[in-house]
């Protein structure tokens, strides 16, 4: 039985693999995906996180493994399938096979929310899009819209400018929730238009998107739409275990849940702000709490 399990290998999970590593715990990471990074690894310019004043989130991303791995940690490529409570701790059955160990600390993320528009499901990778950077390069001088008014929504549309023909930006508001220094950005460049108060209704195509109905009747040219309106934490497996709150999981920066031995770090919990610094200083502050829990124990 290990002391710790480190479920996902985003810059939560990386950094409390770092300091698991100094603490001299027993622990490994396991990640589900073959690449270590998180949503970080789709965003293809970062500016805010100190001491890179620019940086490309793979390359970003990157860095945090290789951190991780010279402090020491292991990594097991696996899925966790469902988590049992036993006798000092806890049993992850995963896909390959099965892991005991005496806590947790959820790093599991979040993935970006549906639209909810009509023939969004049926055009899922036939032109509906959730990663800019992922998907952009297929529509390269065709037009495209965006939806969305947060960070993500601002960051797709400034890459998306780059090499696509034309960028619908689409908000249901009458103003962006985003930086403000990527809202000039976006209002300062000519390839970019900006549709406030405006609602996509149904995206429309047979094999590939064609175009945008939109919910006051106009329609909209695009080769491709990519969604931004947010992201759901990824906490199906801690349903019923722990506290949650819309879908997140319950817990202050101590990164302690309702459950004792379980712990959460990054976009998953309850959080005024998700960014990579918050995600990071989450990873060491739930280390933290392992090690207090094992000591109070003790």
């Amino acid at each position: 039985m290990r002391d710790l399990i480190i479920a996902g290998s985003g810059p939560a999970g990386l950094s409390a693999a770092v300091y698991a590593s100094n603490a001299k715990l027993d622990f490994a990471v396991i990640e589900k995906l073959p690449m270590s990074g998180g949503q970080v690894l789709n965003s293809y310019d970062i500016n805010n996180y100190l001491g890179f004043e620019s940086a490309d989130g793979f390359t970003l991303g990157q860095t945090f493994r290789k951190h991780a791995e010279k402090s020491g940690a292991g990594f097991i490529n696996d899925e966790i399938l469902s988590i049992k409570k036993i006798h000092g701790g806890f049993t992850l059955k995963c896909k390959k096979e099965s892991y005991d160990t005496k806590t947790i600390i959820f790093a599991t993320g979040s993935t970006p929310r549906k639209l909810g528009a009509k023939g969004e499901e049926k055009l899922i990778g036939k032109g509906v899009s959730y990663c800019a950077t992922c998907d952009g390069n297929f529509f390269r001088n065709k037009p495209v819209a965006v939806v969305g008014g947060g960070d993500v929504a601002l960051e797709d549309a400034l890459y998306l400018a780059n090499i696509c023909s034309e960028v619908n930006l689409i908000h249901r508001r009458d103003k962006f929730r985003g930086a403000k220094y990527l809202q000039e950005k976006v209002i300062k460049n000519e390839k970019i238009n900006i549709l406030y108060n405006t609602e996509v209704d149904e995206i429309i195509g047979d094999n590939k998107v064609e175009k945008l109905k939109l919910k006051d009747g106009k329609e909209l040219k695009a080769d491709g739409v990519f969604i931004a309106v947010g992201n759901e934490a990824n906490s199906a497996l801690l349903g019923g275990i722990v506290e949650t709150e819309n879908g997140f999981i319950k817990a202050d920066e101590s990164c302690k849940t309702s459950c004792d031995g379980i712990f959460v770090a990054g976009d998953i919990r309850t959080k005024r702000l998700r960014q990579i610094c918050t995600a990071v200083a989450d990873g060491a502050n739930a280390v933290k709490s392992v090690e207090d829990y094992f000591n109070s124990e003790g």
